[in-house]
Formats: structure tokens, C-alpha cells, sequence
């Protein structure tokens, strides 16, 4: 054990000059100049997950899974501990990336092949990386889209989630840039085309079938059903804590002095970062949808098509795309079911369904081409894919 001698010391402030010529300001993020092609990026900053922070998550974004809440249960399954929700750790990868991939950005366009690889218990670490895919260069006077794709690795560097997104970045146009770390040549970066899933050695065990409810295993979907989610969740400033205790360093969720200077739908209050809503929004669909999820085999496509803030209340609707019985391929009886998943802000979701019906499960990017108008109470559309225990 080091033992330094300390001592107490004189204030030197008085009778410090200033000095206003040796000014520092931390400029953080990037503009689309900024962004190279095939450039990877290692973010600073890890995780560690403890069981508190992962049950506060899972509790504060409303799952019902046992498995993100019972140790018991989630070991009566096979696996070492509880799980971290999904969503946690997806949230986690994403923020870690902000301050290279989109601290920057106009807007998060969306989301693409999100992937859940390998379990991710209490005491894991969990770190970020990302990889330039592409760059939509519109001209200067024009934001440009930059595609990604980020990797989340535990400590021992093994791959427990892959990703892609979209960010609506502008060039600088002559604002002051940072000085972001170089790029890391040669990075260890292990994406895979063809994605594996890692799981252990999954049981079906006797004395928990209290532990769920009883109509949400495999056999109670069908294709066509719509579940329309009886209760919303009001987002309070809780989101502002939220966004940095996940890593998001964006201001935008949390500066009301940056936000107020951004001119169109998405200035004025902080915006809630579009992760925690994506939480919010599966959680109010967990009780009737994914109690008895055994894995979360990940999401396609999606989007935010509104932003939310505090004070909104964001409800859910569920429509069940297709099923398949996928036998004991996990390891137990399982099957797949494919959902499409709808938020929405300020409006139950029954009147919502009540009032647009079938346009609320059209894309909105396509409601032009249907002749139809875009949705102001819609904020968000993605699919989804679980793999749920059968009776």
C-alpha cells in the first residue's frame, strides 16, 4: 500500500493573474467533414453493470421478464445470474458512441439489425466501438447522413450486441471544431456478417409457472393479433439523469440552453433521448407480450418519427407478423414471433387505434405514396423479433 504525505494548502486565486489569452473549451462530437469511410472508432469510457443499476433499469423501464428481476429464476433457466435487459445494454452501446458518432447530429434516423449475441449478467463491463459504414454527403448547405455500425463487447472482449444506425449530421460551415481522438488504425473489431448466438445450456423448470402470466407463452400467438397496451408511461425530467447514467453525452437531452438555440420540432425543452423512449415504449408491452421471452433475437428497421418530452405520455400498440415453432433448437420448447411495434405520444392506444386504424402500422416514410398524411401522435415504429418458451 502507498503511504504519500499531504498537507494542507494556500489559496493561490487571489493573487493569480488571469490570464484570458490561454482559454480551453472542450468541443466534443463531430461534423460530417469530420467522418472518413471504413474509420473506426474506439469510445472512451466502460461500463460496469452492477446488479443494482441493472435491476433500477429493468424495474425503472417497466419489464415483467423474470429473467431481468429474479436470479432464481433466470438460473432455473440455465443461465449464470439475471440477465441485463437487452434494452439496457442497447442503450449503453449506443451512448458509450455519442461523443464520436453523433454528439454532433441533427437527428438519430433510425435503426437497422440490432442483434443480441451473447447474455450479459451483473458485474459485466460492457465498452463500445463503431465503424464507418458510409457517408451521404448532400453539400455543404445540407445535412448529410452517416452510416454506422457499432459493436458492444464485455471485458473479455467477446461480442454481446452489433448494430447499425443512421445520424443526420451538417458540415461545420465555420463553427469552432474539437479535437476528437485519432482514429485507431488496425482496432480490433469483430463484426460478423454472419451473427451467432451464445447461449448456455437453456432448462425448463418445474415451481416458477406462477412466476408469469399464463397467456403469454408461444402457443397464445397467432399471426394477425393486434395488442393494444392499456397503460401509458408520462416521462417526468427523470430522463434527464437517465441520459447520462446510460453514457449519453449529448446535450440535447439534458442542456435547455443548447436545445433553446435549435431552431424547427426539435428546439425549445431538451429532447428525451430516443434510446429511453425505445425503453419506455417496449416495457409498456412487456406484461403482454415478452413475460416469457427466453431471448431477445433483436429488432430491424425503425425509426422515431416524432421526438417526445417532458410531460409526454407515450403509449404502445403490438401487431403479431408471423409465428414459427422452433422446436428444441435453443434447448427448450421454443418458438419465434415476429412483431411489428408502434409508440405513440399524448393519446391512448385505444383511441389511437380506434381513431387511424390500419395507417398507424404503414411506415410513415410511405404514407406519401398511399395518398395518406404522416401521424403527429406516431413516435415510433421498428419490428421485432423473440424467441418465447412454450407451455
Amino acid at each position: 500500500m502507498a503511504k504519500i504525505p499531504t498537507s494542507p494548502f494556500a489559496e493561490l486565486g487571489p493573487k493569480t493573474p488571469v490570464e484570458t489569452g490561454t482559454v480551453k473549451r472542450g468541443i466534443y462530437g463531430r461534423y460530417l467533414e469530420e467522418f472518413t469511410e471504413g474509420a473506426i472508432f474506439e469510445h472512451p469510457r466502460e461500463l460496469t453493470i452492477d446488479r443494482s443499476f441493472a435491476q433500477e433499469f429493468a424495474t425503472t423501464f417497466m419489464e415483467a421478464n423474470p429473467l431481468y428481476l429474479s436470479a432464481p429464476y433466470a438460473q432455473a433457466h440455465g443461465f449464470k445470474d439475471l440477465l441485463v435487459s437487452p434494452l439496457m445494454v442497447f442503450n449503453v452501446a449506443l451512448s458509450l458512441g455519442v461523443q464520436n458518432d453523433s454528439e454532433k447530429a441533427l437527428a438519430n434516423l433510425g435503426y437497422y439489425d440490432v442483434q443480441f449475441l451473447k447474455p450479459v449478467y451483473p458485474g459485466d463491463t460492457l465498452s463500445a466501438k463503431t465503424k464507418i459504414i458510409k457517408i451521404d454527403d448532400k453539400g455543404a448547405d445540407k445535412p448529410g447522413i452517416v452510416h454506422v455500425r457499432t459493436l458492444c463487447l464485455n471485458q473479455n472482449r467477446e461480442l454481446v450486441l452489433q448494430y447499425e444506425r443512421k445520424i443526420m449530421i451538417y458540415h461545420s460551415n465555420g463553427k469552432p471544431k474539437g479535437t476528437p481522438k485519432p482514429v485507431i488504425k488496425d482496432a480490433f473489431f469483430p463484426e460478423t456478417d454472419s451473427p451467432v448466438i451464445e447461449l448456455p445450456e437453456l432448462k425448463f423448470p418445474k415451481g416458477f409457472e406462477t412466476s408469469t402470466w399464463t397467456d403469454t407463452y408461444f402457443e397464445n400467438f397467432s399471426a394477425g393479433q393486434i395488442y393494444i397496451h392499456q397503460n401509458g408511461r408520462t416521462i417526468t425530467d427523470e430522463h434527464f439523469p437517465w441520459t447520462y447514467r446510460v453514457g449519453n453525452t449529448h446535450p440535447l437531452h439534458y442542456d435547455k440552453l443548447y436545445s433553446s438555440g435549435i431552431s424547427g420540432p426539435m428546439g425549445g425543452e431538451p429532447v428525451v433521448y430516443g434510446g429511453l423512449v425505445f425503453a419506455w415504449l417496449c416495457g409498456l408491452s412487456s406484461r403482454d407480450v415478452t413475460e416469457n421471452v427466453i431471448w431477445d433475437l433483436g429488432f430491424t428497421e425503425g425509426y422515431h418519427t416524432q421526438p417526445s418530452f417532458s410531460g409526454d405520455t407515450v403509449t404502445a400498440i403490438t401487431r403479431v407478423l408471423s409465428v414459427k415453432d422452433r422446436g428444441t433448437e435453443f434447448g427448450i420448447p421454443a418458438g419465434e414471433v415476429h412483431l411489428q411495434f408502434i409508440g405513440l405520444k399524448n393519446i391512448k392506444a385505444n383511441d389511437a387505434f380506434e381513431k387511424f386504424g390500419a395507417d398507424l402500422f404503414l411506415k410513415e416514410n410511405d404514407k406519401k405514396k398511399h395518398g395518406k398524411e404522416k401521424l403527429p401522435e406516431k413516435i415510433f415504429e421498428i419490428e421485432r423479433k423473440i424467441l418465447v418458451k412454450k407451455k
